[in-house]
């Protein structure tokens, strides 16, 4: 990636934090393009730049660490066994970034209780729903490279991106009910997660 892609994806990710941050803190309807743009030290013009609406500003994070996802997946040693990549690649994307540094998060209670209203809101389910599809794409093809399989035309890669995603999807929810809080860290359900797929989830 070129110094003026890395300045693009920095802004990107600047603008998506500023705008899961400020939901969170103030609700959905009380944050406004221009408080995101602010957040992120940018313009409103440079904010649409990026985004079309508050609700992909906010589910693109999950989007792009997905896609972070399936690249850290290719980039991984060629003899790696595939769950022990993957697991590696997944935890790769939880390094918290200079804009995660410069806001650190409140306490974990307040934290996910903002959360579960963030994702309760219908156009970010909507939009995370949209993106839904490319990210599977994009990590079954890392895992098809890895397999030597297609992903068009072969379902493993698309059943292990699948199973993936859905991994997440438990590991967060698990999380935002509290039944993990202060317990269990995301990376650290993530890894339990994907232990129990590799293993083909077996009977408790």
């Amino acid at each position: 990636m070129g110094l003026r892609e890395t300045k693009k994806q920095a802004t990107r990710t600047a603008l998506s934090w500023a705008a899961i941050r400020l939901v969170v803190e103030r609700g959905y309807d009380r944050v406004l393009v221009e408080d995101i743009a602010a957040a992120a030290g940018v313009s409103p013009r440079t904010y649409n730049n990026y985004f079309s609406s508050k609700a992909e500003a906010v589910a693109a994070r999950h989007r792009d660490r997905c896609f972070a996802v399936a690249d850290s997946l290719r980039a991984r040693p060629a003899g790696e066994p595939l769950w022990d990549a993957i697991t590696q690649a997944v935890l790769e994307q939880f390094a918290p970034g200079p804009e995660v540094l410069a806001h650190p998060e409140p306490d974990h209670d307040s934290w996910a209780a903002g959360l579960r209203r963030m994702m309760a809101v219908p156009a970010l389910q909507a939009e995370i729903l949209r993106g839904g599809a490319d990210a599977t794409h994009a990590i079954g093809a890392a895992v098809a490279d890895r397999t030597g399989l297609d992903v068009d035309r072969d379902l493993y890669p698309k059943l292990v991106a699948a199973a993936l995603l859905a991994a997440n999807d438990a590991v967060v929810a698990h999380w935002l009910s509290g039944t993990g809080l202060g317990r269990d860290s995301v990376p650290e359900l993530l890894v339990e997660a994907l232990g129990q797929l590799r293993a083909g989830l077996p009977q408790p």
